[in-house]
């Protein structure tokens, strides 16, 4: 038996192709997991210290300010997005809804990076991790978005 399956090459071959692509996907699972948790640690963190007055406002100059003006005289658009971070940043944690919680996020994500692309460079590394993270998420749950794709 044994000399069978050392003359059979491509069946080891096969064999060693399977358990490497195992090692790979459990990879993913536990990258997956990690980058769910962070992010969703991230978007608590952002919404808490923002009801709770947790953190200083930092000091804004320029364009930036009079955006962040207009988002505060509008008295609806900041509480609004911070309670989906907060809603979406549970789903994360918790790993149920992460679907719906992607899909929810992802504007706010944009936002966010397109905000610091042109009004806060300062602030571009962590918008453009958070929206890489995001787009991470959405390739890993994929398959449970192609209901909506198709006709």
């Amino acid at each position: 038996m044994i000399f069978i399956l050392y003359e059979n090459s491509d069946y080891i071959k096969r064999v060693i192709i399977f358990f490497n692509l195992l090692k790979i996907l459990s990879i993913m699972k536990i990258a997956t997991i990690i980058i769910r948790v962070l992010i969703g640690l991230l978007l608590l963190f952002a919404s808490i210290s923002f009801f709770f007055k947790l953190a200083p406002e930092p000091e804004v100059t320029g364009n930036f300010k009079a955006f962040n003006m207009g988002l505060v005289a509008s008295t609806y658009l900041l509480p609004l997005a911070k309670s989906v971070e907060l809603l979406c940043g549970i789903a994360f944690i918790t790993g149920r809804f992460v679907t719906l919680a992607n899909v929810l996020i992802l504007p706010i994500t944009i936002n966010i990076l397109f905000i610091n692309y042109f009004m806060a460079p300062e602030g571009l590394p962590l918008a453009a991790l958070l929206f890489l993270a995001n787009l991470f998420l959405i390739y890993r749950y994929w398959d449970n978005y192609k209901t909506v794709f198709t006709p």
